[in-house]
């Protein structure tokens, strides 16, 4: 969604990120979740990845935060429903600070309390919540945690080392991440807003940890430094730089491996367009 906007001429802030295209561009917003619908995606993901308090707080837009979830959540369906689609509606539960920084993750109780009150925000409104971005496993935690009473199965989608370690950004095995969600209803484990080779290097083990469904869905960035902060260094227009060798046949080549290292949801994210999702959709159904 973000780089979507980009794409069609908006700018983002740097902390928020596409937030304010729910107030500034409402329909800008639909129309996106309309192209992917139309491309033939099966899910879309609200466009709720900027509005959490910590990040609306910089902006002295916390106060907003209902308001907000409100709209994205609105807007989602609104786009389903002009679509005429059976599509499933993911409510976005995205790191609660800076994306992609491990160490700068808040304490657990308080990621408790927050993914709580994004969960009970979005819940009316949405067919799954999913947990995205994560770089820790307690996280994940965390947000199953949240998640338990919500009656709305869980999806939990871990961003992975670009180094195709096969370990978490925060260093973690991804056996430390399936460990701690033990005992919770995750219904499934992804890995997501990484690059395509991390997520082959450590999707076969994920498989041979659970039993419950599995997927990915890449970026197209180049590399992220460690001490990534978004928007800087990124120009005037916003956005980390997007790779050339990834083009939408090349996507597909991952996607195809995969699906046959087990993999039942695959998708894109920053950088993966409608275009690449339509050829998804042709190709691997």
């Amino acid at each position: 969604m973000g780089r979507e906007l980009q794409e069609r001429g908006l700018i983002p802030i740097k902390t928020i990120w596409s937030a304010m295209a729910l107030i500034d561009h409402p329909d800008i917003v639909r129309d996106i979740h309309e192209a992917f619908i139309s491309a033939g995606a099966n899910a879309i993901t609200t466009n709720t990845y900027g509005v959490v308090r910590p990040l609306l707080a910089e902006e002295q837009m916390e106060h907003r935060l209902g308001e907000l979830i409100e709209i994205a959540t609105r807007l989602a369906v609104e786009a389903r429903d002009r679509q005429g689609r059976e599509v499933l509606i993911a409510g976005s539960l995205p790191p609660l600070g800076i994306s992609y920084r491990p160490e700068l993750v808040l304490p657990d109780d308080e990621l408790r309390r927050q993914y709580g009150e994004l969960i009970q925000l979005l819940a009316p409104n949405v067919d799954v919540l999913l947990c995205e971005t994560v770089s820790t496993a307690r996280e994940g935690r965390a947000a199953a945690e949240a998640a338990a009473g919500s009656g709305l199965p869980l999806w939990v989608a871990w961003s992975l080392a670009d180094d195709a370690s096969g370990h978490l950004r925060s260093g973690e095995s991804v056996e430390e991440a399936v460990t701690a969600l033990d005992g919770l209803p995750v219904e499934a484990m992804l890995f997501n807003c990484c690059s395509v080779e991390a997520i082959s290097a450590a999707l076969p083990g994920l498989r041979q940890l659970t039993d419950r469904r599995i997927g990915a869905y890449a970026n197209a960035f180049v590399p992220l430094p460690k001490d990534y902060v978004m928007g800087e260094g990124e120009g005037s227009g916003g956005g980390h730089p997007l790779r050339e060798d990834l083009e939408s046949e090349r996507y597909l080549a991952f996607a195809r491996d995969w699906r046959q290292m087990g993999a039942d949801i695959i998708g894109g994210c920053c950088g993966i367009g409608p275009d690449t999702i339509a050829l998804l959709r042709e190709k691997l159904t």
